[in-house]
């Protein structure tokens, strides 16, 4: 079953509008495990404008605190000196390297692993000799996973940002994930999907490990609370796998 992470960037950012101390993301983050997700995904940036480096430390004692080893704490980042620094001192389970200007609103676009295997292979391994599994922020296409290889990262997480906007279709991300797994690299996903384009992702796409979601979630949840949210989510993905092995 694909696994649920809920990114609680969104969250933060309401929070940090005001010097209130609330909505506290702790709090948040026990109603969303609770209810059932598998895991908790933040993406501090350089500006602070959602979650902080300060959340870090309270994020990866509560996650290690929950009596549950297989609930995880996944970080998101471009891979500066700072933020190694965060994700090797504080616990997480898992690291996604993304490679994102400090100045952009929301990751756009995947690694150019042609061109950076070289400047990744040394910070996966770090990361690895620290405990941490690596996953990288790729598009879509299967032409990019020899490279991904050489970097000796173990995931991917496929950006589904142009699935959701309806300008790639998802053959690529099927064959992506085909040949991801060939090279036995597990693929994760995530940005922009919801609860109107999550199931059909999920059935092109095989052996999906896990799935990243805040933006639409969080609005969800503003609707329906957290618990009714997050129960939607995983339908979602109950009824994606029924239908795979239903046709398998």
């Amino acid at each position: 079953m694909t696994k649920l992470s809920v990114n609680l960037n969104k969250v933060a950012l309401l929070r940090n509008q005001r010097d209130v101390g609330y909505p506290d993301l702790i709090e948040h983050a026990r109603l969303i495990l609770d209810a059932g997700a598998h895991g908790i995904t933040v993406h501090p940036r350089p500006d602070e404008r959602h979650v902080r480096q300060s959340d870090i430390p309270a994020l990866s004692h509560f996650i290690g605190s929950c009596g549950n080893n297989s609930i995880e704490l996944n970080i998101e980042g471009y891979p500066s000196a700072e933020f190694l620094d965060l994700v090797t001192k504080h616990h997480c389970h898992q690291v996604t390297l993304v490679p994102d200007d400090p100045n952009q609103s929301t990751s756009d676009h995947g690694w150019d692993v042609v061109n950076k295997s070289g400047f990744l292979k040394p910070i996966v391994k770090r990361l690895q000799d620290a405990g941490r599994r690596v996953s990288l922020f790729l598009d879509p296409d299967p032409m990019l996973i020899e490279h991904v290889v050489k970097t000796g990262a173990e995931q991917i997480e496929l950006y589904t940002g142009p699935y959701a906007e309806n300008n790639i279709s998802l053959d690529q991300y099927t064959t992506t994930a085909t040949r991801a797994h060939e090279e036995n690299i597990d693929v994760n996903a995530g940005h922009d999907l919801s609860l109107d384009n999550l199931a059909k992702f999920l059935v092109a796409v095989p052996n999906c490990a896990e799935v990243s979601i805040g933006h639409a979630i969080t609005a969800d949840a503003l609707k329906m609370g957290w618990h009714s949210a997050v129960t939607a989510y995983l339908t979602a993905i109950n009824y994606a796998d029924k239908k795979k092995k239903d046709t398998a």
